[in-house]
């Protein structure tokens, strides 16, 4: 594993998953003491759930913004984001839904399964709200109840979210996927559109997978202790 200069890169993606969140103390949504072992995702995380009990979904989105917010983002997070503030061409692309890479101070974030901070209106757009416990339940123009912006089993990802995260994935010349095992699509793509580009691909993960073969390198660690040796502060 040899130290990088990023700016020997004209445009890098950090593409992050659950082993990323994982590390900070989330527990993760599938696998070995995932939330769904736990809880039934019928209930608590579809729009049938939500449109039968909203404040019993919504009460459980509470229960989990509270476990994230008793975590800390974790070196692999500030590493990315002490990249992005001397780096202009840095993006991330993520899974999760937790906000950790904002709350590092990343801001150029893509979040391709919404984020557990936001509500949206059906009629009225997306809210952000952050805290334990939610603003309100409903909106305040039209008492509508408020949904978590997030996708659930049986939605589809944000057309538009995933249209700016192909190009960016497209463009880059520096591709880092850490923490997944990117083999749900549209994900399981992406390393072959940043391998089409020329981009030199980099898996930091410590299990190998079936897609670990489209990397330049694969590093067997986990973020926070790989980020910090291949991209040290000078």
């Amino acid at each position: 594993m040899n130290a990088i200069d990023p700016m020997n890169y004209e445009k890098i993606v950090f593409f992050t998953g659950a082993g990323m969140s994982a590390e900070s103390g989330i527990p993760t949504y599938r696998g070995r003491g995932g939330v769904w072992k736990q809880y039934n995702w019928e209930e608590y995380a579809c729009q049938d759930a939500f449109n039968d009990d909203p404040r019993k979904v919504l009460k459980f989105h509470e229960l989990r913004r509270k476990a994230v917010l008793e975590c800390e983002p974790h070196a692999g997070h500030h590493v990315i984001a002490r990249l992005a503030k001397s780096h202009s061409g840095i993006t991330v692309v993520t899974q999760n839904i937790d906000g950790m890479h904002q709350r590092a101070g990343n801001r150029n974030i893509l979040e391709l399964h919404g984020s557990l901070w936001r509500l949206r209106c059906p009629t009225h757009g997306i809210f952000e709200d952050i805290g334990e416990t939610y603003e309100r339940y409903r909106c305040e123009q039209c008492d509508a109840w408020l949904r978590p912006d997030i996708v659930w089993f049986g939605d589809s990802l944000d057309p538009e979210i995933t249209r700016m995260s192909v190009i960016s994935i497209a463009q880059c010349d520096l591709f880092v996927s850490i923490g997944t095992s990117g083999v749900v699509w549209p994900a399981a793509g992406y390393p072959e559109v940043a391998r089409k580009n020329g981009a030199f691909c980099i898996e930091i993960n410590p299990e190998l997978n079936q897609m670990s073969h489209l990397y330049d390198e694969s590093i067997r660690q986990t973020a926070g202790n790989a980020l910090p040796l291949i991209f040290p502060e000078h």
